[in-house]
């Protein structure tokens, strides 16, 4: 990504559009008025640069002391303390946090091994060095329209390069290695040397899985080039933190189907063949796609075998389903997510190869039911496969062709059971008003109903319940 000049009425129009633009607007002109100077740092003037949107505001107010700033943001609604110690404020309801500038330093392991001085005082250049990259550290002055730049973030940008603002001071949080990863992912740039080697000496075991798991995130669902911070994590040696990631690199593959190299070259052009589907998927299903596009092959490292010069990796669907377990715990993902992208990796060669062995109707009905009870659905399984055949080099690949996919999206459709499992037809009603009591019973004859309405297609009650209890009888 190219960044482009804009003109300074330009810029603040950008990063003062909209509702809480309007009202950082007003916090800043009444900032002046009390003595004080807020300047818009950070990724919103990074993005306002870039001509991105702008969502939440950075507002470093520069010569008050932290009470007469809230006394101020008091003017303009209810101040939360969401920060305090760090000299952090935030109004409720606006994504606009206002702070105080800063030094760091680093006193101990882990996120909050902190010393923190805040300093109203503190010129920008020597505030803005505690930022992780150059991009972001830079200042935008909404009442003279002046750009602060005193690292250099403006030549970066325009060069497409992420660069570390203070090697010093940038591994004091190893987050920043993933954060990295995400914005070179997102805006398409390339980290110099320099980062990469600092990357390279993170620890990132001291983070707690939350923390990577929104990194992770903004990489995965707000990538433009997911494959570029993969390539990065691998390159900069942070894979090690993530086992079951790293054990894909050198994993070979049979040429003919995968011509683009290792498992973990075709898990990047995967991602990226992700990002089309992933912006027309519902916002609901967005993450159990992306990340099941990321886990779909981790059961490639234990299953991969060489025989007579042939690559296979027979059962990796199946076998991928522990890694992929083990990675989410540790990122702390919810159960429920958790629980949806096994079910995607369980399943994901299912669209291809049901297209050849002609599966029938009840597979498909059955396959619908268990991937709702997993919380998830056809269509985004449908989707993982399609990223899967996509991420090649091969001819159908390079024109987005899947003909399995979309003979697999048909075939759901036709049953209506692309977005939600069969509902059942036979309902515990049903027995009651037979005179069935309630009971053990009442589930196996449910269960037995279910099969035969998967296996048919039948929709009439009283057929299903005669085939089944006449069954069940004897007859």
């Amino acid at each position: 990504m190219t960044y482009i000049e804009p003109s300074p009425d330009v810029l603040q129009g950008r990063l003062l559009g909209g509702r809480e633009g309007q009202v950082a607007a007003a916090i800043s002109r009444a900032l002046a008025r009390a003595g004080g100077r807020g300047l818009l740092v950070g990724g919103c003037v990074r993005d306002a640069l870039l001509g991105r949107p702008v969502r939440d505001l950075d507002l470093e107010v520069y010569g008050l002391a932290l009470e007469r700033v809230e006394s101020v943001l008091g003017d303009f609604g209810s101040v939360a303390r969401v920060g305090r110690s760090f000299g952090v404020l935030r109004l409720a309801g606006l994504d606009i946090d206002v702070s105080l500038p800063r030094r760091d330093s680093k006193t101990a392991p882990g996120h909050r091994g902190f010393s923190v001085e805040v300093d109203p005082e503190l010129p920008f250049e020597a505030a803005s060095r505690r930022r992780d990259l150059t991009l972001n550290s830079i200042g935008f002055d909404p009442e003279t329209k002046v750009l602060l730049d005193p690292h250099g973030g403006l030549a970066d940008l325009t060069a497409g390069v992420l660069r570390a603002t203070d090697p010093r001071h940038f591994s004091e949080d190893p987050l920043r290695g993933l954060r990295v990863a995400q914005l070179a992912a997102r805006l398409e740039m390339r980290p110099e040397a320099g980062l990469v080697a600092l990357c390279g000496e993170l620890d990132l075991s001291e983070l707690p899985g939350e923390r990577c798991w929104g990194e992770f995130r903004k990489w995965l669902l707000q990538g433009v080039r997911p494959s570029l911070g993969l390539a990065f994590l691998h390159e900069s040696r942070q894979l090690r933190f993530f086992p079951e990631l790293e054990a894909l690199h050198g994993v070979p593959q049979d040429p003919r189907w995968h011509p683009e190299g290792d498992v973990l070259v075709h898990t990047g052009m995967a991602l990226d063949a992700a990002v089309a589907l992933r912006d027309v998927a519902a916002v609901e299903s967005r993450e159990a796609l992306v990340f099941g596009v990321l886990c779909h092959d981790l059961g490639k490292p234990e299953t991969t075998r060489v025989d007579a010069g042939r690559v296979r990796a027979l059962g990796h669907d199946r076998a991928g389903v522990a890694p992929t377990q083990r990675l989410l715990e540790r990122l702390r993902a919810s159960t429920a997510l958790i629980a949806a992208v096994c079910a995607l990796v369980r399943h994901h060669l299912a669209p291809a190869q049901w297209f050849a062995q002609g599966a029938s109707d009840r597979a498909y009905r059955r396959l619908a039911r268990e991937l709702e009870a997993a919380g998830t659905q056809l269509q985004v399984l449908e989707a993982v496969a399609r990223a899967d055949a996509w991420g090649r080099t091969t001819e159908d690949a390079r024109a987005e062709r899947f003909p399995a996919g979309d003979a697999f999206l048909a075939r759901a459709e036709a049953l209506a059971i692309q977005r939600r499992a069969p509902v059942d037809v036979v309902q515990g009603r049903h027995l009651l008003a037979r005179g069935l009591e309630a009971g053990p019973r009442f589930g196996e004859i449910l269960r037995a109903c279910r099969a035969v309405q998967d296996e048919t297609g039948e929709s009439d009650v009283e057929r299903i319940l005669a085939q089944v209890l006449e069954a069940r009888d004897g007859g």
